[in-house]
This record gives C-alpha cells, structure tokens and sequence, in this order.
C-alpha cells in the first residue's frame, strides 16, 4: 500500500480573493488578549527537506483547548445566535457580557471530538445548553472531555458523517441552535462564519512571518477534513497577487476532497474510516467550502496513517508534540520535498532551496496511540 498519493488537478488553480475579514480577529482578542499560538521555525527541518525555511504553526493550545477549532467555532456561534444578540453587543466586546443575555437555547452540533469541545466550552461561558452528536467509534477521552463541559453528548452509530445527517434533523427542534462546521445546501451561513473564525489564524502568522523578517510562504500545507480551515488559508493566501503553492492532506481512507476534485464535483466517500487522522474522518467536503477547495488547491494528498505517524515523531523530536492530524501534514511535507519522487513533486509545485514552507500543528497529543500502531511504526 502507497504511503501518499498526489493529484495536482487541471486548469488554473490561482483563486484571488478581495476579502479577509477582521472581526474576528478583535473578537478572539477580547476572549483571549493578544495571546498568540507560537510559530515555529524549523531549521533543521528545512535543512533536511532542501529547503530555505520551515514554519509550523502549533495550535496545540488555543483559549485553554487543545485543538484550533475553538476559533472557527465561537465565531459561528455568534453568527447562529446573530438574532437574537442584544444590539449593544459588538465584537470587541467578547463573549462575557452575553452570559445571561441570550434566551435558553440549546447549541447543536456533531463532532469527532475537537469542534464539539469548542462548542461545549463556549456554551458553558455564555451559559446556554449543549448537545453534542460524536460518532460511536469517538475515543473514550474525546466524549470525556465534551462531558466535564457540561454538554450533553449522544453517541450515534455509524460515521462522523452519520452524525452529521442526525444533527441536520434535530435541528428541526424548538429551541435548538444548529452550529456546525460543514454545511449543505441551504445550511451555508453558520459554516461559512466558521472559517471566518479561522482567519485569525493566518492574520497572526502574517504578524510573526513579519516580526522574524521573513517575506510569506512559497509553498503551505494543510490538513483537510471537511476544508473549512482549507478554505479559510486559501482565502487568505490568495488575497495577495502569486501567493503561494497550497497544498490539502487528507487520509486516505476519507480523501473525499481528492475523489472530488478528481470528478470535477462534490463525492461522498462511504465509511467506516478508521484512520488515527480522527479528526479528518470525514467522508464529504463542505459544501461552502468546496469553491474555493476546487479551485485554490494547486495539490491534494491523501496518506496513510504511517506517514502522520512519522511526522508525529518528527515534531516530537524537535519538541512539540502532537497528534496524528498534526503530523499528517510534517509527513506529507517531508515526502513531497525529499521522497522518492521528490524531484516531479518540487519541480510541480515550484519549490527550491531557498523556499519557505508553511505547515500546521492543528492539535495536541490528545489522543492515545494503539500499541499495535506504535510497534509497525
């Protein structure tokens, strides 16, 4: 079995974007000052890959979480409650003076665990109710953690996907709040907040690129499970004229954003998907971000759970660790730029010895390794 497999789609994959929004931005800042997460060079990295400079991004804390989903999802929240949110209320404000504020509703969602955290962590803040769908096949720990929130949480069979369908149904109920961070059609507008939310991300790596003196990124990879956070760092790196080559990483057993730019069109990929890559077992991409997925990704790469493994020890050794969805995207990085084929891969995505290359450390080691996992790997 292949570790990694590349599609570089056909046609012109440069999407400029005139909008990078900035209120979340001063949203975030009020729920956690100016507190940034590091960004990281990676010297020894770069000199290993051939490369000029190497960045990750470690999300592996964010507002006391650990995982960066807490950014699209407060921002989400704010636009699902957006009825009904006093009319003093601005951004800058935070979420603090809106506890008590806000009619008794409950917060909807599904989750393989690091959204439905954020979402239950936010509701206990603004003290509203939380119901949170994950499917059955979720760690232990990951429902743990939703639970000690106060959230309610329903395990559902089958997929993340499963869980997805059920939350689209129980929004229907009176009282109930649906916040996800995929979308359908005619479920668009709280999703699309959602990777609003995520753009104070990438407006601090302008900031910290800046401060250390270094000019953007040549090359950026992401991870992809329904591409929100994908959309999100499209959006901003095409914003500029050029801008960098981007890059999807998905598992192989949940490339849905591949078979989908593969067919021209958005494709389900059935489960189970049993990848370690928890978080991106996702077997649709969302449909609000699937235009700029389709037409801003220069590559997609599905890998193997062996590959995250590796770039999860990778980022052990140079001490931060993470998680498998972390790692995915070191370890497709790594074989991109210095793999077996890494000469077809760099000449196709323009990459040389001085190029800098951006990478991301969604989450945390949160999640234990089966035994059986660490022994092949």
């Amino acid at each position: 079995m292949r570790a990694m497999r590349v599609l570089y789609p056909s046609g012109p994959r440069q999407l400029h974007t005139a909008s990078r929004p900035r209120a979340p931005r001063r949203f975030h800042r009020a729920l956690g000052g100016d507190a940034r997460t590091p960004l990281l060079a990676q010297p020894e990295l770069a000199a290993r890959w051939g490369v000029g400079q190497v960045h990750v991004k470690v999300e592996t804390s964010r507002l006391g979480l650990p995982s960066f989903k807490i950014m699209g999802a407060s921002w989400a929240v704010i636009e699902a409650l957006r009825p009904v949110l006093p009319s003093w209320w601005r951004p800058e404000y935070g979420l603090a003076p809106l506890a008590g504020a806000l009619p008794e509703v409950t917060l909807l969602t599904a989750t393989e665990g690091n959204h439905g955290h954020a979402l239950a962590r936010i509701a206990r803040l603004i003290g509203l109710r939380a119901r949170v769908l994950i499917p059955e096949s979720a760690a232990e720990h990951r429902v743990d953690a939703i639970l000690a929130e106060g959230a309610e949480v329903v395990c559902v069979p089958g997929t993340y996907d499963d869980a997805v369908s059920q939350s689209a149904v129980e929004a229907a109920r009176k009282d109930h709040v649906l916040v996800s961070d995929t979308s359908w059609p005619g479920y668009e507008r709280v999703p699309a907040a959602v990777i609003d939310g995520y753009s104070t991300i990438l407006w601090e790596i302008d900031e910290q690129l800046a401060e250390a003196g270094c000019g953007a990124p040549d090359l950026v990879l992401v991870q992809v499970g329904v591409g929100s956070f994908a959309a999100a760092v499209i959006r901003h790196f095409r914003a500029a004229t050029g801008g960098p080559r981007i890059v999807g990483v998905e598992p192989a057993q949940a490339a849905c954003v591949m078979a989908s730019l593969a067919a021209d069109r958005l494709v389900t990929i059935p489960g189970p998907h049993k990848s370690m890559m928890t978080g991106l077992n996702c077997g649709s991409p969302s449909y609000v971000a699937w235009p700029t997925l389709s037409r801003g990704l220069d590559a997609a790469v599905a890998i193997e759970d062996d590959l995250a493994m590796t770039g999860t020890r990778t980022m052990a050794d140079q001490g931060v660790a993470v998680g498998p969805c972390s790692g995915a995207g070191v370890g497709a990085a790594g074989e991109l730029l210095a793999g077996e084929h890494a000469g077809v891969h760099r000449r196709l995505l323009g990459i040389g010895p001085d190029s800098t290359v951006l990478l991301f450390a969604t989450e945390g080691a949160h999640d234990p390794v089966p035994a059986s996992a660490a022994r092949s790997n």
